[in-house]
């Protein structure tokens, strides 16, 4: 069916026949995207006229015209979009055009369609633009439906006329709600359930750069804008389809849904293309906003200048910053005698300068290199790879430059293998920016810890490279590490170098996983970091690059507690790899106050615990990342909490670590280590004491009383707190989120991980009460746990238990695997 014939349909049909013609168009398989929108908006075109001249028989002499403005004005209906309609009128016979407009309004409220309407006289439409923003840039796409065509084009002629007269003032008010709304909802290449409209980067910031276009103040750059707004749109689409309903935010769980809508492969394939639209948009609106600025200065300041240099228009001035760039306007452009064909260091020159001075390239350099700049030779000479790590080295303007010469081509140029982590989505709720994004940031904070290393050259070019691997299927670390060696050798690092390089890319992660999930008192632990770093060179950047990787992350991958756990490894680590052999543990004496403990719980037959908190000084600005505070001296320092130290002594019995995990886990309170050890009662009295050492945190809020947790625990241990039932009834008074499936648990022996214990990781999804159903598991099983090692990554879980049969060996193979799939049977059930 054609579209012609949709429309005739609907004429024929009346609302009834609009309905079934909309529907007929929308359920058109072999019909999307531009030609749907335009057939959409030309059906519903003519239904609505259809309306109105059926309405406006009754008016006599009154000059009305129905408008379509905002997104219906532009043409782009999306199956669920509102229509935006204004009924003109030039201000006679009140009473006809509120029936007219009755008339136009109900059938479309009757038809279950949004509606967003008003009735104005020109006058009258033209002050409410002067006062709302919005409703200006409504009335900028403006577009006759109906009706008397010349009062539409006088307001349309108007409307322009005053945005362009009041451009000056108008546009900083549209770009401060540009900045408000970005703040709000976030950027949309970033974001994993992106709102496509409101996200900076989204549509609401594409129809803002048509409307400074409209101003004539300045004008966005236009390579790639409309194919950008053209793919929003259709995802928009497809998810109208896939819903139901007019939503513009792209949840996980219906992405699989969109993608397949679209006819693209899976969801990161859809997750990819809306970033690299929104990136697009990103890109433009920062070059358009600095224009608009440059322009607004230069026309106050122009015309004092005239006045007092006598007419004329002064020449701008150029600051050379390297050889071929300069600075023009607040930004670095190429200098005239710049000739980039025969300078192919030229595009990392005017980057390392652009950033080194916190200035933006201009996108008229970029274009310039990008199709002037011829390529680098193999490996590059040494001014190129300097220019790199001065580029990567400048801190945060780093990343403004990058985006630059990423929006022309130019670092995949330099960069081939950066092509397959462009844009690429991290399915991973603690990783808060796409794998380009994040190297860009770790290389940034990076750049904060170059005084702490000798060579910040290495240390940067690894931040900018260690998630490489990540767009080669397998561990990410092991296709890293190949990846990195054929880059380091074309960039010009000698054989020494790019070793070290791919010593770093390959164990990136050893630090921060080996601290948080193995015990560090086990000497095979320590010695196992040791032969995989090698040299005390290469695990002080080890350690630097770790932390910058971990605060690129995000907010939840790095905190004072797993910074003391590393950097407790990192020191034992450094004094194995300087002849140091580690000491081998030894069940040492109890302290004064454990002992009090284990006596006092052996003579009240019940636990006994003990609270206290731990704190370490805050570090240096040097060893943060972080800029030292400006205007003088630093504020004082105030120690930083890294948790609190739990002692419980207990009459050894059976189920005492389920117990306790279970009341902590009541009194939400996070389980970071824990460790479990026999103490044999002082003076030859007969028994033993059971004595746990654990670090906690809350949640939130404060830390509940020594007495409560007691109290509790001695129920727990009694039989008479059902620690299960409390636990399932705190979880179902959480109301269900749909949300993706996470996946199944997994639980796995570490081979050679300790000569001391079996190691068993367990991986799984966070939640209340975890750790008691696997201390509940490891109980049933019959072994002693020597001590657990928890880490949580957002919604991840990663536990490790050091544990032993009733004896205190280690777990036999077989046993050691009857362990583990008894583990992950508990936590499937």
């Amino acid at each position: 069916m054609t579209s012609t014939d949709v429309t005739n349909e609907a004429e024929d049909s009346g609302p009834g026949g609009y309905a079934a013609a909309r529907l007929r168009l929308l359920t058109e398989g072999a019909r999307s995207g531009p030609p749907r929108r335009a057939a959409l908006a030309a059906l519903t075109d003519d239904w609505l006229a259809g309306l109105f001249t059926a309405g406006a028989g009754a008016l006599r002499g009154v000059g009305v015209s129905l408008v379509a403005v905002g997104g219906y004005g532009r043409g782009e209906l999306s199956p669920r979009s509102d229509l935006d309609l204004l009924l003109l009128h030039d201000g006679g016979d009140d009473k006809a055009v509120a029936a007219l407009a009755d008339r136009l309004w109900y059938p479309v409220w009757d038809l279950g369609l949004a509606l967003d309407h008003s009735v104005r006289t020109p006058g009258e439409a033209r002050k409410t633009a002067g006062e709302d923003l919005k409703v200006h840039l409504g009335l900028l796409d403006a577009r006759h439906l109906a009706g008397d065509l010349g009062l539409t084009a006088s307001l349309r002629t108007a409307v322009l006329a005053d945005w362009r007269n009041q451009a000056p003032r108008r546009l900083p008010e549209l770009r401060e709600l540009c900045a408000e709304r970005a703040e709000r909802q976030g950027e949309l290449q970033f974001l994993l359930e992106p709102d496509l409209k409101e996200a900076r980067g989204g549509l609401r910031d594409a129809t803002a750069l048509r409307a400074v276009a409209a101003s004539w103040l300045a004008d966005a750059p236009r390579e790639g804008l409309a194919d950008a707004r053209r793919r929003l749109l259709d995802v928009r689409d497809a998810l109208h389809l896939a819903t139901g309903r007019a939503t513009d935010r792209l949840a996980l769980q219906e992405q699989d849904q969109v993608a397949v809508e679209l006819g693209l492969l899976d969801a990161d394939t859809l997750l990819r293309q809306v970033y690299e639209a929104a990136r697009v948009i990103s890109y433009a609106g920062d070059v358009t906003w600095r224009e608009v600025g440059r322009v607004l200065r230069a026309r106050s300041v122009r015309p004092r200048l005239r006045a007092l240099l006598g007419g004329g228009k002064p020449a701008p001035e150029r600051s050379p910053l390297a050889e071929g760039v300069v600075e023009q306007d607040g930004e670095v452009v190429l200098a005239r005698t710049a000739r980039p064909e025969r300078d192919p260091v030229l595009p990392l020159r005017a980057a390392a300068a652009a950033a080194q001075a916190g200035l933006p390239l201009s996108r008229y350099a970029v274009r310039r290199l990008a199709a002037g700049a011829g390529p680098l030779p193999t490996p590059w000479p040494a001014e190129a790879r300097e220019q790199l790590v001065t580029l990567l080295g400048s801190g945060r303007p780093t990343v403004q430059v990058w985006e630059a010469l990423e929006a022309e081509g130019l670092v995949t140029r330099l960069l081939p293998d950066w092509e397959r982590v462009r844009c690429r989505p991290q399915r991973n709720a603690v990783h808060v920016w796409t794998v380009d994004r994040h190297l860009i940031e770790t290389a940034v904070r990076a750049a904060g810890f170059a005084r702490r290393v000798h060579r910040p050259d290495l240390l940067l070019v690894a931040a900018l490279l260690h998630d490489i691997g990540k767009g080669w299927p397998g561990d990410h670390s092991v296709a890293g590490e190949t990846i990195v060696r054929d880059v380091a050798a074309r960039i010009g690092f000698d054989r020494a170098d790019t070793a070290v390089l791919a010593t770093l890319v390959r164990h990136h992660l050893l630090l921060a996983e080996t601290a948080t999930r193995r015990d560090l008192d086990d000497p095979v632990t320590v010695r196992t970091v040791a032969e995989a770093v090698g040299t005390e060179g290469t695990l002080e950047l080890l350690h630097a690059l770790t932390e910058a990787d971990a605060l690129a992350t995000g907010p939840a991958a790095w905190s004072s507690w797993r910074g003391s756990l590393v950097a407790d490894l990192v020191k034992r680590v450094s004094a194995v790899l300087a002849g140091d052999p580690p000491a081998e543990p030894e069940a040492g004496a109890p302290t004064a106050e454990q002992e009090r403990l284990a006596v006092e719980a052996f003579r009240t037959g019940g636990p006994v615990l003990a609270l206290r908190a731990q704190t370490e000084p805050p570090a240096a600005p040097e060893q943060t990342g972080d800029p030292a505070p400006a205007g003088g001296a630093a504020p004082p320092a105030v120690p930083e909490p890294l948790g609190v130290e739990l002692l419980i002594a207990v009459p050894d019995q059976p189920g005492v670590l389920p117990a306790v995990a279970g009341v902590l886990a009541m009194h939400r309170l996070t389980v970071r280590t824990a460790e479990l050890r026999s103490l044999p009662l002082p003076d030859g009295v007969d028994g033993t004491v059971l004595l746990l050492d654990w670090r906690v945190a809350a949640e939130y809020g404060s830390l509940p009383q020594a007495a409560r947790l007691r109290a509790d625990l001695v129920r727990a241990l009694d039989g008479t707190l059902d620690i299960a039932a409390r636990l399932a009834e705190r979880d179902a008074a959480y109301p269900r989120r749909r949300g993706v499936a996470p996946p199944p648990p997994r639980v796995t022996v570490a081979p050679a991980a300790s000569r001391l214990a079996t190691v068993i990781e367990v991986r799984a999804q966070d939640a209340p009460g975890l750790l008691y159903r696997l201390g509940r598991a490891l109980e049933a099983a019959g072994v002693r746990v020597r001590s657990a090692h928890a880490s949580t990554l957002g919604s991840n879980a990663v536990d490790a238990f050091y544990v032993t049969g009733p004896e205190g060996a280690r777990l036999p193979g077989e046993e050691a695997g009857d362990v583990a799939r008894a583990l992950e049977e508990a936590l499937r059930g």
